[in-house]
């Protein structure tokens, strides 16, 4: 069987990988490690097509080492097993591993000791945020590295790189045409390779048009247009136009967004704005967006458009206020810079002279909480809309207990 072009352009060193500049060339990490002939256990996380398995590809082959590559999902215990038996025997091995985020819990036991104690280094590879889908002891023994989406020009790069392959002898094909491919990939340079190669065998003279691309994928173009806007952009554009309550635009970036499917994108942004930009004013729709989510994933594309469409028109209308984070920003910013304190004693564990708040009218009772040092900060400044007005005539209904109470003392 004849191997896809994609993996027969696939890069037998990092200096022939594309993109990811950041991290590959002159002074960059990994192509230090290379030089330095070291390496450590890594995961590379980014969204697909991008170069990650390439990457770790191009690692191992530059540094001549012994290595195995399997899939957490596919992949089982015994294979593993395999796999450390073969490290035992040689002092160790890379182990490349796909879909790293699905590591089952007994296939976790088993690696964990092996990486540290250094018989296994891994090269783990994941399109999730490994911050949130991949167990803590597995990413605490490896180093992170997110790689970047690729752009329309690395894209270009690619496709003009592999229409002089063998494979594709005698092709035909414009700088429009090329574009055009580029511009439908969604940056996803594994995805242009095999448009290019079904373009190629489905003509009977090797020439490829825009019209013969758009014959076999006619999905709209909107990755990236000519100012170079790339996926988080549209994703900041959601948030900028609902934090805007703007809700034709919010809906444009969420179309967007749902037409390229990355759901998981749209969760977690959308995560962010209920508690960040509409927080306080409007607390309910927090567990409103989690229930639109449950429903969008129940139903799964095209009908999660209807419970997205919906949560985000209701956020665009919302009330708006970002009081919550950014006072308890100040909070933290006090803590790192070390204005603290001591804890009142009266608050410690077991304290004697505590008193209960629940054994008072209202259950209130005046009393100091924050250290003397900090005694007097302010964090909170509550805006007047939405729910949180009624939170700041509590806030400062009860500010006001306080004052009088010191002012008698």
């Amino acid at each position: 069987m004849n191997k896809p072009l994609a993996l027969k352009l696939a890069p037998k060193d990092l200096n022939a990988v594309i993109g990811q500049t950041h991290l590959i060339g002159k002074g960059k990490i990994l192509t230090n490690l290379v030089k330095n002939k070291e390496l450590f256990s890594m995961i590379l996380y980014g969204k697909p097509g991008i170069g990650k398995t390439s990457i770790a590809n191009a690692i191992v082959n530059d540094l001549g080492v012994r290595y195995r590559f399997l899939n957490a999902t596919i992949n089982t215990k015994k294979d593993l097993d395999i796999v450390i038996e073969e490290a035992k025997m040689y002092d160790g091995i890379v182990l490349i591993m796909d879909e790293i985020h699905r590591l089952n819990k007994d296939k976790q036991d088993i690696l964990l000791p092996q990486l540290e104690s250094g018989l296994i280094t891994l090269i783990g590879m994941t399109t999730s945020n490994p911050y949130h889908a991949i167990n803590p002891a597995i990413r605490s023994r490896c180093q992170l590295f997110e790689l970047h989406e690729l752009d329309t020009k690395d894209i270009i790069k690619g496709l003009k790189k592999a229409i002089k392959h063998p494979d594709l002898n005698g092709i035909k094909i414009d700088n429009k045409s090329i574009d055009l491919i580029a511009k439908l990939s969604g940056n996803d340079l594994r995805y242009a390779y095999n448009l290019l190669e079904i373009c190629y065998y489905s003509t009977d003279d090797k020439t490829i048009t825009e019209e013969k691309i758009r014959s076999i994928n006619n999905k709209p173009v909107f990755f990236s247009d000519k100012n170079g806007e790339g996926h988080y952009d549209v994703l900041s554009g959601l948030q900028k136009s609902i934090r805007g309550s703007d809700i034709n635009a919010a809906w444009h970036y969420l179309g967007r967004l749902v037409a390229e499917g990355d759901l998981d994108s749209i969760y977690r942004r959308l995560s962010v704005i209920a508690y960040e930009d509409i927080g306080l004013a409007n607390p309910a729709i927090g567990p409103r967006l989690d229930a639109a989510i449950h429903a969008a994933e129940r139903v799964g594309l095209p009908e999660a458009r209807i419970p997205l469409g919906t949560i985000v028109a209701e956020m665009a209308l919302s009330p708006k206020s970002n009081t919550a984070h950014t006072g308890f920003d100040a909070a933290l910013a006090d803590i790192e810079a070390g204005n603290v304190g001591t804890i009142p004693a009266h608050i410690k564990t077991n304290a004697e002279d505590y008193k209960y708040p629940h054994n008072y009218k209202g259950a209130y009772v005046v009393q100091q909480y924050l250290p003397d040092k900090i005694r007097s900060k302010k964090y909170y400044v509550p805006k007047d809309i939405g729910y949180e007005k009624q939170c700041k005539e509590i806030y400062e209904r009860l500010e006001k207990i306080n004052n009088n109470k010191r002012n008698t003392e």
